[in-house]
């Protein structure tokens, strides 16, 4: 198996966010994270044989990879933003990056 293949590197990235999501810090206990594993097994490919269902596999893995890193990023935003109720003017122009005319540079 090629480690540094291009569904290595998605699988990788796949199970880092798998692990940022999961309450469980032991991956032998993340059942989905077997599951993405015993499937990337299933649908290894040798220079001996092509498959169909490799391409098929690696496209889902990075749509899955992509759906998680969105999620993660959602909730970070939304948790930055959402709920806070009335702000002053100050931490508005903090939030965006600004400072105020009074404030020092």
């Amino acid at each position: 198996m090629n480690y540094s293949s291009p569904a290595m590197q998605t699988l990788r990235r796949l199970m880092s966010e798998m692990r940022r999501s999961s309450s469980q810090k032991n991956p032998k206990d993340n059942l989905a994270l077997q599951y993405v594993l015993n499937q990337y097994r299933k649908f290894n490919v040798t220079d001996q044989q092509t498959c169909k269902a490799k391409d098929e596999a690696k496209f889902l893995a990075d749509t899955y990879l992509c759906y998680l890193q969105s999620t993660r990023l959602h909730n970070e935003i939304r948790s930055q933003y959402h709920g806070k109720g009335e702000r002053t003017v100050q931490e508005t122009a903090k939030i965006v990056g600004f400072k105020l005319p009074h404030e020092p540079k």
